[in-house]
């Protein structure tokens, strides 16, 4: 597929529908937002006066101090970065609600989240241009909150670059760019607070490996872009933080989906509209959560095992009760995607399980590959 070069940088319209609030303490950022971001600050050029012998005329400074210098170049890298990436940010609209999506080729494909696309089959995108065209679904792959749609005679496509994730570090500056609350093309500014932080989305779906940032995310961001001040797209926002404790958004902590697993997953759904090659490890397994005599969360059943899966070839059984990962209990089935997203496919591992006899058992398992 083909890429449109860069130059190089120096140095609906109507409120979204509101959805439910996904279990595991987060919300979609379709869902809820962010409520502030913690911004950076650029200082503003002052003209300082200076005195000759002490009873001269006053005379004013034109050169800038350094600290000066340095907030102006950095304003307009902001500036050149916003230029750059906006028109590779498009809205997506369906009868379900509002997000964003991210130009990747000359061919039409944009990524967004899959939870943008929901179970609407047609979509309706515009782009910062105003063109409005419409769009059908290419492949989504749920368990990293990833789908393609492809658009149908858009004019003048803009692919974005995407960058290398994983040579973020804590305190790079990113900008957050997408439709929140409908609003079209907007921006806010934030850095990296963590990179490879595990997300449960709730309903059954756990983020590997995901970016913290302080930008803020806000309900319609889903799917848009996280770009560094480079101008690569080094994420896609998917999520905000909800306060536990007091409720409501929790400020300052948004999550994005990494560019390395948007370069892993989206080729293959544009491929052939399925993956096979995840990089997530699977135990070839259904499984509900298991509930002790007491009513209390006692780890996850089995319901039914895949033959030639994993579980299957390590004698786990229908039935069975997976109550710990290695030495990691397992109390319900969050437990279980959580503590599988840290490990790989092809690694050993140790699950304990617990039969219908109530015999426990430590069992050795190779671990498959999550396809979708």
């Amino acid at each position: 597929m083909s890429r449109a070069p860069r130059p190089p940088l120096p140095g609906r319209s109507r409120a979204p529908r509101a959805y439910r609030r996904p279990a595991g303490g987060w919300r979609r950022a379709a869902d809820v937002g962010v409520a502030a971001a913690i911004v950076v600050a650029v200082a503003g050029c002052t003209s300082t006066s200076h005195r000759s012998g002490g009873t001269g005329p006053s005379t004013t400074s034109t050169v800038k101090p350094a600290a000066a210098q340095s907030a102006a170049d950095l304003e307009q890298t902001y500036v050149k970065v916003v230029a750059r990436v906006r028109p590779e940010v498009v809205q997506i609209s369906t009868s379900e609600g509002l997000g964003s999506g991210v130009v990747y080729d000359t061919r039409g494909d944009i990524v967004t989240n899959a939870h943008v696309v929901g179970t609407a089959t047609s979509f309706t995108v515009r782009f910062l241009s105003g063109q409005t065209v419409p769009a059908t679904v290419v492949g989504v792959y749920a368990p990293d909150d990833l789908a393609v749609i492809r658009v149908q005679g858009a004019r003048d496509l803009s692919p974005a670059t995407f960058g290398e994730s994983r040579t973020l570090q804590v305190g790079d500056i990113v900008l957050a760019i997408g439709n929140p609350l409908g609003l079209s093309s907007s921006v806010t500014d934030g850095i990296i607070s963590y990179n490879g932080r595990p997300v449960s989305e709730g309903n059954g779906v756990t983020l590997a490996s995901t970016i913290q940032t302080s930008a803020a995310i806000n309900p319609g961001n889903s799917g848009g872009a996280l770009a560094d001040l480079n101008g690569d797209v080094i994420g896609i926002p998917t999520l905000a933080a909800v306060n536990q404790q007091g409720g409501g958004a929790a400020a300052g902590i948004g999550f994005a989906i990494p560019s390395d697993t948007v370069k892993l997953i989206v080729p293959q759904l544009i491929d052939s509209g399925r993956v096979t090659r995840s990089g997530r490890a699977a135990l070839g397994i259904s499984a509900a959560d298991a509930v002790g005599s007491s009513g209390n969360p006692a780890g996850v059943q089995i319901v039914g095992v895949n033959a030639s899966g994993p579980a299957a070839a390590a004698g786990i059984v229908a039935g069975d009760v997976i109550t710990a990962v290695g030495s990691t209990p397992v109390t319900n089935l969050a437990d279980l995607q959580a503590a599988l997203a840290q490990l790989a496919p092809g690694q050993r591992t140790t699950l304990t399980v617990v039969d219908q006899s109530g015999n426990r058992r430590d069992v050795t398992v190779v671990l498959g590959q999550l396809a979708g």
